[in-house]
């Protein structure tokens, strides 16, 4: 007979993620303002809430759900949900920079707050980042979060990454990233332009 199981996974990320999704909008383009490559980040609503979790523990999640003798539904999340306004602020943190965030709704801008790192000197007081209605979707689930408690409990599950290690990676790569655009293109190769 056939093996049938559903994992029901909520979203997992990691630096190999498509650049359309939030996160990896977000950390591409936190290390390219950090570089001076990119003046400013549009985004949807900063309320929205997420249970970000890395592909890694996910992964090992679906083996694991591969390895029970009998086929079940398991749900597979953090638990733990982050505002995107938040994930801005941590993908920022990675390269030395502080953003504020001031105003709200539609009108909510995040500014340069602060910069630690000597690489990336970035002017105190810059707006870099901005709402954009256009990017708020109409059936905007304000909160996702999952619960994995059965997964914890029958697989023995436990996610080893928390939202910091996984925002770490994403900026690592991003940073790696754009360091050999910026490398190529000094060296007088023309590199692909990035628009949002």
């Amino acid at each position: 007979g056939m093996f049938a199981t559903n994992g029901i996974l909520f979203n997992h990320e990691s630096p190999l993620r498509g650049e359309t999704f939030v996160t990896r909008k977000i950390t591409r383009a936190a290390a390219r303002i950090a570089m001076g490559l990119q003046e400013k980040l549009y985004l949807g609503n900063l309320e929205s809430r997420r249970d970000w979790g890395h592909a890694k523990d996910y992964v090992e999640a679906m083996w694991r759900i591969l390895q029970q003798d009998t086929p079940e539904d398991f749900v597979i999340a953090t638990g733990v949900t982050t505002t995107v306004r938040d994930f801005v602020k941590m993908a920022f943190q990675e390269v030395g920079v502080a953003i504020e965030f001031r105003g709200e709704g539609v009108e909510e801008k995040g500014f340069i707050a602060a910069c630690s790192n000597p690489e990336y000197q970035l002017e105190i007081g810059k707006e870099v980042v901005s709402v954009d209605p256009s990017y708020f979707r109409p059936t905007e689930v304000e909160l996702l979060i999952g619960d994995a408690t059965k997964s914890r409990e029958k697989l023995g599950w436990v996610p080893q990454y928390d939202l910091k290690a996984l925002v770490q990676d994403m900026m690592q790569a991003d940073v790696e990233l754009f360091k050999r655009d910026t490398y190529l293109a000094e060296g007088g190769h023309r590199i692909l332009n990035y628009h949002e």
